[in-house]
C-alpha cells in the first residue's frame, strides 16, 4: 500500500487493501471522511504499475478542479483532461473527465473504438456516484457501469445512502467482485445549535447529551399582517455575529434562492468580519483577478468581499465565482451565502455550516428537506486537520417546528433511486453493436431493473393488502351452503320479477283507466310474471336474513377482483417499464426509417452522436435543412431557442427575434408538431424546446456587442446567460464532430463557437 504522510482512517485502509487485491469497491461515506485518500491510492497503484487511471466528476467544474489538484501533486505531464469542451492530454497517465465522457467513450462514438479508448485504463474512479439520484443526469453513470469492462476495476465513491448494500450487489452482478466500504465515521464530528430569534444573541444546542430535543427552544411565532402569516425580521445578522463571538467561522450560508443570497449578503453591510490585514490581502487579490479578467471591474458585490462576505450561485458569473472559492479557501472570506448547489462536492470547507430553512419551494410548491440533502449540506461543516468540531446551525422559522428540525436531523439518508430512462442515441448506440436480445439483456441489468422490487414494493404492498380483502370477502359462509353463483342467479331472478311486476301493475292501470279487459297478450305476461315469483320462492335465499349483507359482500368482493386486475397490470408494467420504454424509442426511430433491420442507417448513426434533452429533435432539425443558410449569429440565436427550456411566463423577453431567425423557427414548431404525433403514438414523453428569450442576446454578443449592453437588456442573472450561452456552444462543438453534417453548417458553426467564446463565456467555473 502506498505510505501516505498520516495515519490512515481503517475504512480507507480497508477499500485501500481492496483495490490492492484488484476487486472494485463502493465506498460510501459522510462528506469530508475523506474519500479522496481512496482515490489516491488507485492513482499511486496505476502509476507505479505504469497503468492509466480515469478520474470521473459529475459536474463540469468539479472536473477542472480535480485536474488543477493532481497536475500540482503528480505533474501536469501525467494528467489530462476532457469535459465537453476541453481536452487537454488525453494519453496522459491521469485522466479526468465528466462522467459523461466517460460513457461516450465506452459508446466509442466521437471519441474512437472502445479497445483504443480504454487502452491500459486499469481503474475507473466514479465520484459522487450517488448522483446516480438525479434526474436528468443518472442513466448516465448506470450506463458508464454496465458497459465499462470487467478487467477494469470500478471505485465508486458516494455520499452517505440508505441501499449502499443494493448498488454494491449491483455492481458485482454486472460488472466483477465488489466490496462495500459503508462507514458513518466522521474525523471532524458535527454538533448542532438552533437559533431562537426570541433569543436573539445566542445559539442554543439542538439536542441534549441523551439526543432529545433541547427543551429551552420555543417555536417561532408566526406574525400575521393584513390577515396574512409574514416572515418576522431578517435573522441573518444576529446568525452571522453569533457564529463569529463563538469563533465558529468561516460559515457556509444554506439558503434556497439566489435572491435571498444576496439579500442576506447586503444584510452584512454592518459587519466587518476580517482584520485590516485580511482586508488588504483580498483587495490585492481582487485587484490581481480583476486585471486578468477585466469585465469584473464594475462587480458590486467587490465592497461585501472586503468584509468577508460573499454570495454564491448559478445566477452569478462563473468567473466571480472563481474568485469568491479562491478568497473562501484562503479564508479571507468569512460568510459565503449560497445555494444548495454549493453542497455538490466543490471544495470550499468550512468550520459552520448555517441552514436557513428545512423546507425549500419547487415546482410542485414547498416541500422539506430529505434527509440526504441536509447531511450533503450539514457534512460541509468541520475542515479536516483544522477543526475538532464541525459546527451546524438550523435557523428557526415559524414554517418548521423544533421537533420537525431535530427528526431531520436525526433521520438517517435516504436510499438511492434508478433515474434510468432510454433515449434514442442509447438505442441507436446499443443497436450498432448488439443484437435486440443483447441490447435488452443490457437494459435489464440497469439498477433501475435491479432494484425493481423496491420500487414496486408499494404496488406489491397494495396487492397483498388487496388480496386479504378478497379473501376476507370469499370467506363469508352461507348457512344454506349456497355459492356466490346461487345467490347472482337468485337475484338475477329476483331483479327481472320486480321491474316485470312493476311493468304489468302499469299495464294493469291503464287497461283499467280505459274500462278495458286484459289482451290475452298481458294476461300470460301477468302469469309468466307469478311463476318468476314461485321460482323466487324456491331459493333459501328468498328468506334469509343475510341476503343483503351477502350481496354487499359480493359487491365489494367485485370491486377488489377489478383493483387487483389493475394492480396486476401495473405491476408488470413497472417490472418491465425499461424494456418498453427503449421498445417504444426503437419504434419512433423506425417509423422515421432510421433504423432498419434492428440495425442504424448512416442517419441513425448520426443520431447516435448526438447529446442533447431529444436527440431526435435535433437531428431532424438538421436533416431539415432548416439550420443553412444562416450566419453564425442566427445559427447560434436559432440553436439557443431549441436548448432553452421553457420559463415562466412572466419571463418572456420584449426583445425581438430577427426576422430569418423567426422564420427558421416557425419552420422548426412544424418539426415538433409532427414528432410530437409520433411520440404520442408511442407513449415517448421526451422533451423539445422552442423558447427565444435568449436568442436576440446570443445574436446580438456573436454580432460584437459589450457584456454590459447584453446583460442591460434583460433582468436575468449573469450566470444563467453564461450557462444558456454555453450549452449552445455544446451543440454547436457537436456539429463539428458528428457525422453527415453539411460542410458549410459545419464551417459556420466552427466560426459562431469563435465569436461566442470570449469573456465571460470562455471562463469555466
Amino acid at each position: 500500500m502506498y505510505d501516505f504522510p498520516f495515519e490512515l482512517d481503517d475504512f480507507q485502509k480497508e477499500a485501500c487493501d481492496c483495490i490492492s487485491d484488484g476487486k472494485s469497491v463502493v465506498v460510501c461515506a459522510p462528506t469530508g471522511a475523506g474519500k479522496t485518500v481512496i482515490a489516491e491510492h488507485a492513482i499511486h497503484c496505476a502509476l507505479k504499475e505504469g497503468k492509466k487511471v480515469f478520474y470521473t466528476t459529475p459536474l463540469k467544474a468539479l472536473s477542472n478542479q480535480k485536474y488543477n489538484d493532481f497536475s500540482e501533486k503528480y505533474g501536469s505531464e501525467k494528467v489530462g483532461l476532457l469535459t465537453g469542451d476541453t481536452s487537454v492530454n488525453r494519453s496522459g497517465q491521469i485522466v479526468v473527465m465528466t462522467t459523461e465522457v466517460f460513457r461516450n467513450m465506452l459508446y466509442g462514438t466521437n471519441f474512437g473504438s472502445v479497445t483504443d479508448n480504454l487502452k491500459d485504463v486499469k481503474y475507473i474512479i466514479l465520484d459522487e456516484v450517488h448522483y446516480m439520484n438525479d434526474e436528468q443526469r443518472g442513466t448516465v453513470w448506470e450506463e458508464s457501469i454496465i458497459y465499462c469492462p470487467t478487467n477494469v476495476q470500478i471505485i465508486a465513491l458516494s455520499a452517505t445512502v440508505a441501499n449502499a448494500d443494493k448498488l454494491t450487489e449491483w455492481i458485482n452482478t454486472v460488472h466483477s467482485k465488489t466490496e462495500l466500504i459503508n462507514t458513518d465515521f466522521r474525523p471532524v464530528p458535527l454538533r448542532y445549535y438552533y437559533f431562537d430569534s426570541s433569543q436573539p444573541h445566542t445559539l442554543l444546542p439542538l439536542l441534549t447529551p441523551s439526543g432529545a430535543l433541547n427543551n429551552k427552544i420555543k417555536p417561532e411565532k408566526k406574525v400575521f399582517r393584513r390577515g396574512k402569516a409574514v416572515q418576522k425580521r431578517n435573522a441573518v445578522k444576529d446568525v452571522v455575529r453569533n457564529l463569529q463571538e463563538k469563533d465558529m467561522l468561516p460559515a457556509i450560508y444554506f439558503t434556497f434562492s439566489r435572491k435571498k443570497c444576496d439579500e442576506q449578503m447586503e444584510s452584512c453591510a454592518s459587519l466587518c468580519l476580517v482584520t485590516p490585514r485580511e482586508q488588504e490581502q483580498i483587495r490585492q487579490i481582487i485587484d490581481e483577478y480583476i486585471a486578468e479578467n477585466p469585465y469584473l471591474y464594475k462587480n458590486k458585490h467587490i465592497e461585501y468581499l472586503l468584509l468577508g462576505v460573499a454570495s454564491h450561485h448559478a445566477g452569478l458569473l462563473p468567473g466571480w465565482k472563481v474568485l469568491v472559492e479562491k478568497l473562501f479557501q484562503k479564508g479571507l472570506i468569512k460568510v459565503v451565502f449560497a445555494t444548495e448547489t454549493l453542497a455538490a462536492g466543490i471544495n470550499m470547507p468550512a468550520r459552520s455550516t448555517v441552514i436557513s430553512s428545512i423546507t425549500k419551494r419547487t415546482d410542485n410548491g414547498h416541500r422539506t428537506l430529505t434527509p440526504s440533502e441536509f447531511l450533503q449540506m450539514s457534512g460541509r461543516a468541520g475542515r479536516r486537520g483544522m477543526d475538532e468540531i464541525g459546527y451546524v446551525t438550523i435557523v428557526g422559522s415559524p414554517f418548521q417546528t423544533p421537533e420537525e428540525v431535530a427528526e431531520l436531523v436525526l433521520s438517517k439518508a435516504n436510499p438511492l433511486e434508478s433515474k434510468f430512462s432510454p433515449s434514442y442515441s442509447m438505442v441507436l448506440n446499443l443497436l450498432q453493436r448488439f443484437s435486440l436480445e443483447e441490447a435488452k439483456e443490457l437494459v435489464l441489468k440497469s439498477f433501475g431493473y435491479y432494484s425493481s422490487n423496491s420500487r414496486i414494493e408499494p404496488l406489491l404492498n397494495l396487492r397483498e393488502e388487496n388480496e386479504e380483502k378478497i379473501k376476507e370477502c370469499n370467506a363469508f359462509e352461507c348457512w344454506c351452503k349456497k355459492t356466490n353463483e346461487d345467490l347472482l342467479e337468485y337475484n338475477k331472478i329476483r331483479e327481472i320479477y320486480v321491474q316485470n311486476r312493476r311493468v304489468f301493475k302499469t299495464i294493469q292501470k291503464q287497461e283499467k283507466k280505459k274500462n278495458r279487459p286484459l289482451t290475452p297478450e298481458a294476461a300470460e305476461f301477468g302469469r309468466q310474471t307469478k311463476q318468476m315469483l314461485e321460482r323466487m320462492h324456491s331459493y333459501e335465499c328468498d328468506t334469509c336474513k343475510l341476503f343483503k349483507k351477502h350481496m354487499k359482500t359480493l359487491d365489494i368482493l367485485n370491486r377488489y377482483k377489478a383493483k387487483q386486475k389493475a394492480l396486476d397490470k401495473e405491476i408488470e408494467k413497472q417490472k418491465d417499464i425499461f424494456w418498453n420504454k427503449f421498445l417504444a424509442h426503437r419504434a419512433v426511430l423506425m417509423d422515421y426509417g432510421y433504423i432498419k433491420d434492428d440495425y442504424p442507417t448512416e442517419r441513425g448513426v448520426t443520431i447516435s452522436q448526438i447529446r442533447s434533452e431529444n436527440e431526435l429533435f435535433l437531428a431532424q432539425i438538421i436533416f431539415s435543412g432548416v439550420l443553412e443558410g444562416l450566419t453564425p449569429a442566427e445559427l447560434a440565436s436559432v440553436i439557443c431557442a431549441i436548448t432553452t427550456e421553457d420559463m415562466r411566463a412572466d419571463l418572456y423577453s420584449q426583445l425581438p427575434l430577427s426576422t430569418v431567425v423567426r422564420k427558421r423557427l416557425n419552420k422548426i414548431k412544424d418539426i415538433r408538431r409532427e414528432l410530437d404525433k409520433k411520440q404520442k403514438n408511442h407513449d415517448v414523453e421526451d422533451p423539445m424546446y422552442i423558447n427565444g428569450f435568449y436568442s436576440p442576446l446570443i445574436e446580438m454578443w456573436v454580432n460584437g456587442s459589450e457584456w454590459d449592453a447584453i446583460v442591460d437588456e434583460v433582468d436575468m442573472g449573469e450566470g444563467d446567460i453564461v450557462r444558456t450561452f454555453k450549452r449552445v456552444v455544446d451543440v454547436l462543438r457537436q456539429f463539428c464532430t458528428i457525422s453527415n453534417i453539411p460542410e458549410d453548417l459545419v464551417f459556420t458553426a466552427r466560426e459562431a463557437i469563435d465569436l461566442i467564446q470570449r469573456s465571460p463565456i470562455d471562463i469555466d467555473g
